[in-house]
């Protein structure tokens, strides 16, 4: 009996165990459709990576100027508004210096009016006697032309006495020689030894005229080569004048640089009060009262936690599908369980690598293939809140919805010069 019933047993046994894992495959055949159905609807367009960190244009303030700290008016971790001041430097020495390029200014100032004003008077005088020395000219040339004409006159005239004068010594030789013979008479040449004695007066006194006009004539050409001279001398004052101008140029250059030394010097006494940039907070304050700093110095930064943004550095062979515009949900290790919503900003022209301090070479012989991870910035679409605050380098979990595939890869052109958060155009 027992050996006929031992097939029998294990037949039913195996039946029993075969209904057993039944459910079993059932279940893992359901579950594993459930897990591809959840994977293809809702985490096929998914991508994620840990590699995220916050990230946030902070700005370093260093010094312009070389100075003792006197006051310091923040410390780290405190907030900071737009214009509040930060520190001040001993502002003694650069007040010296103001007030030794004011006074420097004020002097070259002084000189620019007191040479304008000479330029002036000397331009008004000047001008007057180049005037007077051109009308004495004139007069001068006036009356040397006059004295020419009439003595070309009396030349004239003395030529037409002279013609006359030997025509009655003619008249009187013949009167007179036919007086002495007998054949004239008496009253005819005592007239003509009348008209002889009167044509040479006439001549005599033409010789005169003729003597005192070469005389004037002489003195008119004396006084216009003195007016010549005078008009060169007026002149060359005119000259002087211009030689006045060129160096009040020269004195208004040296002023404008007085100017421009003042400016200097206001512009660092105004170093001397180093204000606050952005709105933030303070981080790595290394200054203290009583430090001698030198320019270019970071003394502290200015941190603007509410402009911060996420750089998730995935690899290249997750940003296939990755566009801008695409949402994306954040988790930061400090605050397990909240989400924070952003937004694909833009992806870096470049791999982290090719940015490196050394970047690889890879037309070595010795290359391995390396998957790279490319930066790809992500910001906020509000806000961090105020009870779940990010701070700068705070590692992150950054998935991005691929699903929506419409935007751009490359941030458009119209928008490269736009300020950060500004929308780009549509």
């Amino acid at each position: 009996m027992g050996e006929m019933e031992g097939p029998n047993t294990g037949h039913q046994s195996n039946t029993a165990a075969a209904r057993r894992l039944k459910p079993i495959l059932l279940i893992c055949v359901v579950s594993l459709a459930l897990g591809f159905g959840y994977w293809w609807i809702f985490k096929r367009h998914w991508v994620s990576t840990d590699n995220a960190y916050v990230r946030v244009d902070s700005a370093r303030i260093s010094a312009r100027i070389p100075g003792t700290v006197i006051r310091v008016h923040v410390d780290n971790d405190h907030p900071v508004r737009e214009g509040q001041l930060l520190y001040e430097l001993d502002p003694a020495d650069y007040r010296v210096a103001v007030d030794k390029a004011r006074a420097a200014l004020q002097q070259d100032e002084a000189d620019v009016q007191a040479a304008e004003i000479s330029i002036s008077m000397v331009d008004e005088q000047t001008a007057a006697l180049v005037q007077a020395a051109e009308a004495a000219l004139k007069a001068a040339r006036d009356s040397e032309r006059e004295a020419r004409h009439r003595l070309a006159e009396l030349k004239n005239m003395r030529q037409a006495v002279a013609a006359e004068l030997g025509q009655v010594e003619r008249d009187f030789g013949r009167f007179d020689h036919l007086y002495q013979q007998g054949a004239g008479t008496a009253r005819q040449q005592e007239q003509s030894k009348t008209a002889l004695k009167k044509a040479r007066a006439q001549l005599a006194a033409t010789d005169a005229q003729t003597a005192a006009v070469e005389s004037a004539l002489a003195a008119a050409s004396q006084q216009v080569d003195r007016a010549v001279a005078q008009l060169q001398a007026v002149q060359s004052d005119r000259y002087n004048v211009e030689i006045q101008r060129y160096r009040l140029e020269s004195l208004k250059a040296r002023r404008d640089k007085s100017r421009a030394e003042l400016d200097a010097a206001l512009l660092n006494l105004s170093y001397c009060r180093v204000e606050a940039p952005i709105e933030g907070y303070i981080a790595q304050k290394s200054i203290q009262v009583g430090d001698r700093i030198q320019p270019g110095q970071v003394l502290m930064a200015v941190v603007p936690l509410q402009d911060a943004y996420i750089e998730a550095n995935f690899k290249e062979t997750q940003l296939t599908n990755v566009r801008i515009g695409q949402p994306a949900r954040v988790r930061a290790d400090v605050y397990p369980g909240f989400t924070y919503e952003g937004k694909v900003a833009g992806i870096r022209a470049g791999t982290g690598a090719a940015f490196s301090l050394i970047p690889p070479e890879n037309a070595t012989g010795n290359w391995i293939k390396v998957v790279q991870r490319v930066p790809v910035k992500i910001e906020f679409v509000t806000p961090p809140p105020s009870d779940y605050p990010l701070r700068l380098g705070l590692s992150l979990e950054v998935t991005v919805d691929t699903s929506d595939r419409s935007g751009a890869v490359l941030v458009p052109a119209d928008s490269k010069n736009s300020p950060p958060g500004t929308p780009s155009k549509p």
